[in-house]
């Protein structure tokens, strides 16, 4: 059984192996799609196969669409050289439930993958098409939160999207610059309304998204790359909109078991690749079954039914209270707290924390405890079972293999959302107290610990990529094992940086706090596991 448009001609081997087939004419889907698109998505990751392809092949297989997406990778275009072309756009989601069992699904609903490489002729030439066609509704993203940003730590602009300002709309290097740009075409074609949908894991998605492409748009009016109108046409939302939404899925790095399992099942070729960028990608998604989609319904051209397959679209008010519910206190802070001590305490797997007293005890002391009292409940859905559908069944799947290794990249920027919007929250509140946080501030210890890179056994580890890792060392650099405060003065230009706590540590009354968990947890070998026992 072999994962391309030949091998998917014979269907009863798939069938007989349990996999749930495309079950529609793709030839025909993909013609229609190329005449006149609809959804072109940038990122073309595990996310996106794993759970928005997924939606839309099942509207493909109820016949509520004749569409596919056209998927285009901003960043590591070897995902489409080694993962999309062999396998003629296919992949394969595994389902991993609770229980054990699988459900295993061939992904049809992408008809045609592209690089964003304005120095492909072909490729560049293709998207501007696209974007050019008035049928165009919706540009969608998962490219991470750092995809969205143009300014290093400094608050410098990166030398690709200085250059791009300079050079116009021509031959961006910059992701946002090429974005930008094909909106520009899409604006001289005919000033076609189209959505620019975000659906990364970051506060009001949408907002940051337009004002990145926003600032491209001013910056190239300034120099006389593009006519006002263009910046007219980025700031009308009856024109261009940024929709703001909320994504929860887990899609983890591909697993070596799930791979066996489908080599069982007789189907080739299921190699895991790790690109030069370092991305862990196969020609299969391995990925948990709760899944949740909530988008703001602000679609100026129109848009694809997915509602039809379980997307909630509302308002942008309920989007925000969704996305905090989840991003700030239900989820991610979880995810990133067991991430912290999971790494410091030697896990590789996210479940086996969960059977870790301490560390289980930990995130439902931040889940129930400190930081459901300022969830707004958003109606569409309800934020205590939503937690306790976290805590109980998805954080534990054994068939889940999450790392906490995975989940510490980027910590510096996650931190201000997943933690900090909480801190704030309890300063608005007159029945709240911040000082009265205690396991949040050792989670912001933790995080100190960890940069580090010495485990709780005294052994050296690597430490997870993350954009401020070069600035962060500087700081902690010189403390070591052992080593008694103050740390005052030495981690004071962290502690006091809002950009990475969302608040400044001293302003709120905990600074005194995370500095006593840190002196505690640098005692030497065992001190984090004593730290831990101490406090939960």
């Amino acid at each position: 059984m072999v994962l391309n448009d030949l091998g998917l001609k014979n269907r009863e081997p798939w069938l007989e192996a349990g996999f749930e087939l495309p079950d529609y004419d793709r030839e025909q889907i993909k013609a229609n799609t190329l005449k006149n698109p609809t959804w072109v998505h940038f990122g073309a990751g595990n996310i996106f196969r794993g759970f928005t392809a997924a939606v839309q092949q099942k509207l493909l297989n109820e016949g509520k669409t004749d569409k596919g997406i056209i998927v285009c990778e901003g960043y590591d275009f070897e995902i489409i050289d080694k993962i999309y072309e062999p396998h003629d756009n296919l992949s394969v989601l595994v389902v991993l439930k609770p229980d054990g069992n699988m459900n295993k699904k061939v992904i049809g609903s992408v008809v045609e993958a592209l690089t964003a490489d304005a120095t492909d002729e072909n490729n560049w030439q293709a998207l501007k098409d696209i974007f050019s066609n008035p049928s165009l509704q919706m540009v969608s993203f998962t490219i991470t939160e750092k995809g969205y940003s143009l300014k290093n730590a400094k608050g410098e602009y990166y030398g690709d999207v200085a250059d791009d300002f300079k050079t116009g709309t021509r031959s961006p290097k910059s992701f946002i610059g090429k974005l930008s740009s094909l909106c520009f075409e899409r604006y001289k074609s005919g000033k076609y309304p189209v959505a620019l949908v975000s659906m990364d894991n970051c506060s009001h998605n949408g907002s940051i998204l337009h004002e990145a492409v926003s600032t491209f748009a001013k910056e190239w009016a300034k120099n006389g790359s593009v006519d006002n109108g263009f910046v007219d046409y980025i700031e009308d939302p009856k024109k261009v909109s940024f929709p703001w939404s909320m994504i929860d899925k887990i899609t983890p790095r591909p697993d070596l078991g799930v791979k066996d399992m489908l080599e069982k099942s007789r189907v080739e070729s299921m190699d895991i690749i790790t690109t030069t960028k370092n991305t862990y990608i196969a020609p299969f998604v391995n990925a948990e079954e709760p899944e949740y989609l909530v988008i703001e319904n602000l679609f100026p051209n129109g848009r694809p039914p997915l509602e039809e397959g379980g997307v909630i679209f509302t308002d942008r008010e309920t989007v925000d209270k969704v996305e905090k519910m989840k991003v700030c206190t239900c989820l991610n802070p979880l995810h990133t707290a067991l991430a912290i001590y999971g790494c410091l305490l030697g896990y590789t797997a996210i479940y086996e924390e969960m059977k870790d007293e301490q560390l289980k005890k930990m995130v439902e002391i931040i889940g129930y405890e400190e930081g459901l009292p300022v969830v707004i409940n958003p109606g569409i859905i309800d934020p205590k079972a939503f937690l306790q559908e976290v805590l109980e069944v998805r954080l534990p799947n054994p068939f889940v293999p999450d790392t906490p290794q995975r989940i510490a990249t980027d910590t510096s920027q996650k931190l201000a959302i997943r933690f900090g919007e909480t801190i704030k929250a309890y300063q608005k509140r007159d029945d709240l107290n911040v000082t009265d946080l205690k396991v949040i501030p050792l989670v912001f210890a933790g995080w100190l610990r960890y940069l580090l890179a010495i485990d709780d056994n005294g052994n050296s580890f690597e430490i997870s990529p993350d954009p401020l890792n070069d600035h962060l060392m500087k700081i902690v650099d010189g403390i070591n094992l052992g080593d008694k405060g103050p740390f005052d003065e030495k981690l004071k230009p962290l502690l006091s940086d809002e950009s990475i706590f969302g608040v400044d540590l001293y302003e709120v009354g905990l600074a005194d706090k995370v500095l006593g968990y840190f002196e505690e947890l640098l005692k030497g070998p065992g001190a984090i596991r004593a730290t831990l026992k101490k406090y939960l």
